[in-house]
């Protein structure tokens, strides 16, 4: 396999950075305009430094100056409460994946490489419609259809939770506290909001992560 992974900076894709590191040759980070993207590039820069892996930041600035989410800067406030809440769907970003992967798909054709990696997992299914199995399998099957070179898109975590995935990584060894997961992009993460919570959550007993708010 010779692989390109779609790179947040977060704990699903950096356990997945360290899981295929020998395979991923290019690891792309994208800058669209989010409250937290510039913690999450910072925690993508280090860890391709550290691993050695080349690291390529693109920016779709056209998303955070045209689509609407909470997630983007101007956008709503990042409401507090559990990941799977109804409020939580102010943090859909339209169709981001798909634009991201189609871009990702372009790269690897570019570049000679046969596969595209993303850290999407069985928690987002509630609220992401683009990280679900079934677009997965559908746009894996664009992708080989419409490059010269057949690239895959390749799933590790679609069907396990972020949980499994953060035991993974401690058996790796892997220091989350150089990830980043906070929607809301403050100088630490909030403690808060959905994503601080299920990182809480998938990190219990092994959390080194610094919050704005702790639990009572």
């Amino acid at each position: 396999m010779k692989a390109l992974l779609i790179y947040s900076g977060g704990l699903d894709s950096t356990t997945l950075l360290n899981e295929y590191r020998e395979d991923i040759k290019i690891a792309l980070t994208f800058d669209y305009g989010s409250k937290h993207n510039a913690k999450e590039i910072a925690c993508a820069e280090e860890n391709c430094r550290i691993l050695g892996i080349r690291h390529i930041v693109v920016p779709l600035d056209f998303i955070g100056r045209y689509f609407r989410s909470g997630l983007l800067k101007g956008g709503e406030e990042i409401p507090d409460g559990r990941y799977d809440d109804e409020n939580m769907k102010v943090t859909v970003v339209p169709f981001r994946n798909g634009i991201m992967l189609a871009v990702a798909a372009g790269f690897a054709e570019s570049y000679d490489l046969d596969t595209v990696l993303i850290a999407n997992h069985s928690g987002d299914h509630a609220i992401y419609p683009d990280c679900r199995p079934e677009f997965i399998e559908a746009f894996d099957a664009a992708a080989h259809a419409g490059t010269y070179n057949g690239v895959r898109i390749v799933s590790p975590y679609c069907n396990i939770s972020k949980r499994e995935i953060a035991l993974r990584g401690r058996k790796m060894g892997i220091d989350y506290s150089r990830t980043w997961s906070c929607y809301k992009g403050g100088d630490v993460h909030c403690g808060r909001c959905g994503t601080c919570t299920e990182r809480k959550e998938a990190l219990e007993g092994f959390d080194d992560t610094v919050y704005e708010h702790c639990d009572d």
